[in-house]
């Protein structure tokens, strides 16, 4: 029998074990195994080199590059949000960037389901997912798995909004605390959005947040089926980069952009107007403030979100790989790397 690397790659996904020795059987799942380690996750704050980095490993080992960034999911904004170029979608192929509407509400949960899709796809045609992105949330539900939590109504919510804003964030919290401990020991209960969340769950289901945390399903990929690359720069270099970068934005058509974002009259609510620097920008083309003005806001906001990044990745990422995309040797041996494994296992 041929060694499983000389096997078309879809043997092992296309036929069934029974029957076959279990030595075989153990062989067979070893190597499933293996392929499914193929896959790829970049995480980094903004501005760090992810895109860069994914499209350079996606041709070093045939892989297509998946989005995992909760702002680069929307269509109108391709500037704003630094998404990738079209030179830069022909170097490699591309999946779940923009392809959102403003107004649309897309969760977490919606791109974990999408992105199951992506990967079930990657492994049907025996290519790496090279998932990409800054939104720790993200990879937190895709390597560890997201609680099923059933969705709550408007009208839930606005009795919720009514409560909190009449008794106050203490006692409303307090309250909370009466009903739902184990909740409360969880959540950052100094953060309304999320006491306020806790309740309306709550008072939707008749359980707690943490009761359906307890019942989160498995993820759609471990973190020990793939290898997790986290970049980690130095403060300095990147905030330097955030700043050039926005330079740029506003010189490659950012307000173009707004106008454009701004001619569809959408409710100020809309998900996707809280997008990095667009909240300074649209208060711009209203006339509320200074082009100059506008861009140090968003600049100092984006060097804001970067360290909220960093802080992320510190902590909720620690058993991934870290690499220093300021160190171009570094950079380098690992697309090697890649290169060398892709080679010598065509």
């Amino acid at each position: 029998m041929s060694p499983p690397s000389a096997r078309p790659r879809l043997w092992i996904k296309s036929r069934a074990y029974s029957g076959i020795p279990a030595l075989v059987q153990g062989a067979l799942h070893a190597y499933s195994n293996k392929m499914h380690r193929r896959h790829v996750l970049i995480a980094g704050p903004t501005a760090s080199g992810k895109s860069a980095l994914a499209i350079r490993l996606a041709q070093a080992i045939d892989g297509v590059v998946i989005n995992a960034d909760s702002q680069q999911v929307y269509r109108a904004w391709r500037v704003l949000t630094a998404r990738p170029t079209d030179d830069e979608m022909s170097l490699a192929r591309h999946r779940l960037f923009g392809h959102v509407d403003l107004e649309q509400d897309y969760s977490t949960g919606h791109w974990l389901d999408e992105v199951r899709r992506e990967i079930e796809a990657c492994n049907t045609n025996g290519e790496a997912a090279i998932i990409a992105g800054g939104t720790g949330l993200y990879f937190k539900a895709l390597t560890e798995g997201l609680a099923e939590i059933p969705r709550t109504d408007p009208a839930t919510r606005d009795r919720g909004e009514a409560a909190l804003e009449r008794l106050g964030l203490d006692v409303f919290r307090q309250e909370l605390a009466m009903r739902d401990p184990e909740t409360c020991r969880r959540i950052d209960i100094r953060n309304p959005r999320r006491v306020l969340r806790a309740w309306e769950v709550l008072e939707t289901t008749g359980h707690g947040i943490a009761h359906w945390q307890d019942r989160t399903p498995p993820p759609v990929l471990p973190l020990e089926e793939c290898r997790a690359i986290a970049l980690v720069p130095p403060r300095d270099w990147l905030y330097a980069r955030c700043e050039a970068r926005f330079d740029q934005m506003i010189l490659k058509g950012a307000l173009s952009e707004v106008r454009q974002v701004l001619s569809l009259d959408l409710a100020s609510t809309a998900p996707g107007l809280r997008a990095v620097g667009a909240p300074d920008l649209i208060a711009h083309e209203r006339g509320e403030t200074s082009l100059k003005d506008a861009v140090h806001n968003a600049k100092t906001e984006t060097r804001r979100y970067a360290k909220r990044q960093l802080t992320w990745i510190r902590n909720q990422m620690q058993a991934w790989e870290k690499l220093d995309p300021s160190d171009s040797d570094a950079v380098e041996a690992l697309c090697e790397s890649f290169e060398a494994s892709r080679a010598a296992n065509p």
